[in-house]
């Protein structure tokens, strides 16, 4: 018998992004009903689902760690606490589940019998006959075998290994893996929340559980109010999901208006070299005191004196990591001798343990709505933005598609490769084209035909990032081959 199941959760089932299934409800090869998926649909849609028992699983793991490169086996299953409470949650529905068949099989063994009784007492009621053979041969197709669907196998797991939490009123919804908290887990899954502190202390992460169970993870000092406990309030930092179904009512960022600026003093964690004029400068900011940005957003970095012994030394940069790590903060500088901030990353000013004063964030280059295939093209360090929001569309998994264009001025330009063709082993739906130029404009377009070759029969939104002179070209290039300027963002770097 066919199962319905959320959109979000037949992506998971099947292992395609949410917008490749939302691309097939607006085309009309999906039916949506009270806003959920059929699983006979899927299966036949997607029948290679029958195959996979652990493709879920697989591909969690393999995207996260051959894309983004962290550790993720101890984020894999909950802690036993939260196993047994959703498990505890599940057998709960099961066990109601198993009393309201019972109850409506035995309502129907009455209503047969007494049909039965009726028509062996007006045996002339044509009738009543044939509704005593539709309730016998509908009782023995209803306790008939039939094969176990898989996906509904699946689905029964994913609610375990995995809670889905809906988020009003934006209706949003993400997973929470492991051992995250939900805070952590609506970072990761790209949600514009608000927060502050992240480890309890501060309150802004407060939010309203409208349906289901939390189960505290970490001790908090915030103290809620009776009133605000009677509410159902709870600190997203210092919860995760005890059932396996959770809904929560809290407002997110609509855009750059609503991140409040912060001061922070972050600490360098490592200076690394990505080739000869490039340098990868990885930050972490206090547990205390996170960075709340949006992707592609930049920020001010800051040295009290300088190497001039006197006055301070700041950089504006963009911020080149996924806001799903909100303390780790990672930034590409190029070498410039006229500037004094990057001759202190270059000449081994600045050792792991310096303290760095960091202002922000600034910026709107970030991502609008990803309903539309997402492509980003960047010139040599305009790539710091483009990764951001690469990894934050990676994150929210809606986009039906993302392609990068990454155009190198130097030889040595593309110094994270590996990280483009990790992302392309990793996920079907993105594709990447490396091209090298000497010349910005020329390069852009080179980058512009290529553009013209793959991507110009469907509509896209388009993310440019770079030099002044790549931008412009590459921006008029999309102009004139009909892309509306609505779906063109820029961000100029120096």
């Amino acid at each position: 018998m066919s199962q319905w199941v959320t959109v979000w959760r037949a992506a998971h089932l099947v292992g395609v992004p949410r917008g490749v299934l939302q691309q097939r409800v607006r085309n009309g090869e999906l039916p949506l009903s009270d806003g959920l998926v059929s699983t006979d649909t899927l299966l036949r849609l997607y029948p290679q689902a029958q195959l996979e028992d652990g493709g879920l699983l697989e591909r969690v793991v393999q995207i996260k760690d051959e894309a983004f490169g962290r550790r993720v086996r101890e984020r894999i299953l909950p802690s036993q606490e939260v196993l047994a409470q959703r498990l505890f949650r599940q057998s709960q529905e099961l066990a109601d589940l198993r009393r309201h068949l019972q109850r409506y099989h035995a309502l129907v063994l009455e209503l047969r019998d007494a049909a039965r009784a009726q028509s062996e007492a007006a045996p002339q009621d044509e009738a009543l006959r044939r509704l005593v053979a539709q309730a016998t041969s509908g009782l023995a197709r209803a306790l008939a075998t039939e094969p176990v669907d898989r996906l509904d196998v699946m689905d029964d797991m994913l609610k375990v290994m995995c809670a889905q939490v809906t988020v009003r009123p934006s209706g949003h919804q993400f997973s929470v893996e492991g051992h995250d908290t939900l805070l952590q887990a609506g970072l990761r899954a790209g949600l514009k929340l608000n927060y502050g502190c992240g480890n309890g202390t501060c309150g802004m992460c407060k939010v309203r559980v409208i349906d289901g169970e939390v189960a505290r993870v970490l001790h908090t000092d915030y103290p809620l109010s009776e009133a605000e406990k009677s509410q159902g309030y709870t600190l997203m930092c210092a919860h995760t999901a005890a059932s396996s179904e959770l809904t929560l009512e809290t407002l997110e960022a609509g855009g750059p208006q609503d991140i409040a600026p912060q001061q922070i003093v972050t600490t360098v964690r490592q200076v690394r070299e990505l080739a000869a004029d490039t340098r990868l400068l990885h930050l972490q900011t206090p547990r205390t005191h996170r960075l709340r940005f949006l992707a592609g957003q930049s920020v001010t970095l800051g040295l009290s004196g300088g190497d001039s012994g006197s006055d301070d030394t700041h950089l504006t940069l963009p911020v080149a990591s996924c806001p799903c790590d909100d303390r780790n903060l990672l930034f590409l500088v190029a070498r410039d001798a006229e500037d004094a901030f990057s001759r202190q990353v270059f000449n081994g000013g600045l050792q792991p343990g310096a303290s760095i004063d960091l202002w922000g964030p600034v910026g709107e280059f970030v991502l609008d709505s990803d309903e539309r295939p997402l492509v980003f093209a960047a010139c040599d360090l305009g790539f710091a933005p483009v990764k951001s929001l690469i990894e934050h569309a990676l994150a929210r998994d809606e986009a039906p598609s993302l392609s990068l264009f990454w155009l190198a001025t130097r030889p040595d330009g593309h110094f994270m490769a590996n990280q483009c063709r990790a992302w392309s082993s990793a996920l079907d739906g993105f594709e990447h084209h490396l091209a090298y130029h000497s010349d910005v404009s020329a390069g852009a377009r080179q980058l512009a035909q290529a553009m013209r070759a793959d991507l110009f029969d469907i509509a896209c939104d388009f993310y440019l990032a770079g030099p002044e002179a790549f931008v412009h070209v590459l921006h008029d290039e999309l102009r004139a081959a009909g892309v509306a300027a609505g779906q063109i963002r820029t961000e100029v770097l120096r």
